[in-house]
């Protein structure tokens, strides 16, 4: 060791380059609950897929729609999208797409219009279980013209009617037996999940090749990448729930780099890099993240919208954001970042207002009770629960501070921390939180927010758990409302209907706005080429422009 410490020391004194590494350990605070690239939608999921699989679009760091497995993305302009009259007499659109001649699964099969085919049919099913069905139900028909390219027949105009970033590439020769004889039990039965290292599964640059449930997930070179050859033999994306545990295996040389979409909290990046910033490069970039309290409509509390705005009056968020962000993450009055362009800055807003608060509770039928914690007419007391994430230290401060402003107020909050793979593959999944789940939503440069909103997207048995309305809100107004801006193709038209739903959504609150992140990425200095994207479309898409100097 000594020696070999000794001739490294040598060689750069001497003015040679030192060796680039060629394997990077990137941690994150999540492990996947299911590798399966349409069922559920947990951030950490969606990361590690980055590095193994491409979808036909995506947004890119500068929020453009590109393609990353067609060749041309389709537009009216260009003649490969076209508005058609549907059977019916309604008006819908055909987008043509042709696949990369060179995209291969890792098992050499080429990428193929049937596995766009087969892909949509298991995201159309109504059993299957994918978290977000919209695109599917919305496809109407596949008209295939050759091994790469197809046409998509979709029911409506929308303004992002090329996006078909939610369509996950699923290769048919390895999934369709699994799918075919039982789709309800598809869930349960796919190769992604049960046969996660198949080289057939990833057509991007990588591909999964170890997987230790709870610990890392290890990627490799997938030989059948056409793409630019990326610069690491072994990527390894370990999982530390504990964001100070996180810190310390940087510090210790166990990880090499904090990924900004799943890594530490803002206020702790910035501890971070007062600390050791001569070592690290610390990026922040806002983001199109949304924290905020999901709250269950299902109880008859929290039914009431008095008493939901009552919680949210009796919160000072304006000083926990300066306190522990440096005000770098404003408060949030609705559900959409202020780094979006559709962001409204005129909407129904709530300052702290303690009397006001108190006045809705006393309304609502709340009372002040025994111990100074309030009780309804029957003596039952306003008790509320709050689900997060476990090892995040920011959520687990916010949990304590909410807990102390709502106690001055009258109401008990019992805090309760899961694994994040059980929060989100099990508890908010399928609704069992009974009053309130703290998390962040993840969202695209101007994304509709349908699937969180629409009564339609609710999850339940009957659907297999499909949908990420957790909230289980139902709202015709708001209902109309999504669909209404999904069809409204003038800009200025389109972003007063958005400033029309952020201020319904802020009025109503289906979930307690907190407030906007920033992804804060911790880097050595020796890594270049990473470009945070600021959205839900990760950087290790372009995993392939990634490399050590």
């Amino acid at each position: 060791m000594r020696r070999l410490l000794a001739a490294t020391m040598l060689t750069t004194l001497l003015g040679f380059p030192a060796m680039a590494k060629d394997e990077l350990v990137i941690g994150i605070t999540q492990f996947p609950a299911t590798f399966h690239p349409s069922i559920e939608s947990m951030l950490a999921k969606t990361y590690v897929l980055a590095f193994a699989q491409r979808p036909i679009t995506a947004y890119d760091s500068s929020w453009q729609l590109v393609c990353m497995l067609c060749e041309t993305l389709p537009t009216i302009e260009n003649g490969l999208a076209k508005v058609e009259t549907r059977p019916d007499g309604g008006t819908g659109i055909a987008v043509t797409y042709t696949l990369k001649a060179d995209a291969r699964w890792g098992d050499g099969k080429p990428v193929t219009s049937d596995d766009v085919v087969f892909s949509w049919e298991v995201g159309r099913h109504p059993q299957s279980g994918v978290a977000s069905a919209e695109l599917f139900r919305r496809i109407t028909a596949i008209d295939v013209r050759d091994e790469r390219s197809f046409t998509l027949h979709i029911d409506r105009v929308t303004f992002n009617y090329n996006a078909i970033n939610d369509l996950r590439l699923l290769p048919a020769h390895i999934e369709r037996p699994r799918f075919q004889p039982a789709p309800a039990e598809y869930r349960n039965r796919n190769a992604f999940d049960q046969d996660t290292t198949n080289p057939g599964l990833y057509n991007g640059p990588y591909r999964i090749a170890q997987v230790v449930q709870g610990s890392h997930v290890a990627l490799e070179p997938n030989v059948h990448w056409a793409g630019p050859k990326p610069a690491f033999r072994r990527i390894v994306v370990r999982t530390v729930e504990n964001t100070a545990a996180l810190e310390a295996n940087l510090l210790s040389g166990g990880i090499d780099m904090i990924a900004g979409e799943l890594g530490l909290p803002l206020d702790q990046a910035m501890a971070f890099e007062k600390r050791n910033g001569a070592r690290y490069a610390v990026v922040t970039k806002p983001s199109l993240t949304y924290e905020h309290l999901d709250l269950n409509m299902d109880s008859p509390v929290l039914a009431d919208v008095r008493l939901r705005r009552a919680l949210l009056l009796a919160l000072d968020r304006v000083s926990l954001t300066r306190q522990l962000f440096g005000g770098r993450q404003p408060v949030a009055d609705s559900m959409v970042p202020p780094a979006d362009w559709v962001h409204a800055t005129d909407t129904y807003r709530y300052s702290f207002d303690p009397a006001r608060a108190a006045a809705l509770l006393e309304e609502a039928g709340w009372k002040p009770g025994p111990g100074g914690i309030r009780v309804n007419i029957k003596g039952e007391r306003l008790s509320l629960e709050l689900v997060t994430t476990a090892g995040n230290r920011t959520r687990e401060l916010v949990a304590q501070v909410l807990q102390s402003q709502w106690r001055k107020a009258g109401i008990e909050l019992r805090i309760r921390t899961e694994p994040p793979r059980v929060l989100f593959g099990e508890t908010v999944t399928r609704r069992k939180f009974p009053h309130m789940a703290m998390f962040a939503w993840y969202s695209a440069p101007e994304s509709v927010p349908r699937s969180t909103l629409h009564s339609d997207s609710v999850p339940n048995a009957a659907n297999n758990w499909s949908g990420q309305n957790y909230t289980g809100y139902s709202d015709p107004r708001m209902d109309k409302l999504l669909g209404a801006i999904e069809v409204e193709l003038d800009r200025n038209r389109r972003k007063a209907l958005w400033r029309e739903l952020q201020d319904h959504y802020a009025a109503d609150l289906p979930a307690l706005p907190l407030y906007f992140r920033a992804d804060a990425f911790v880097m050595p200095k020796a890594l270049k080429g990473l470009e945070p994207t600021g959205h839900q479309d990760p950087s290790p898409y372009w995993v392939e422009r990634w490399r050590w100097e």
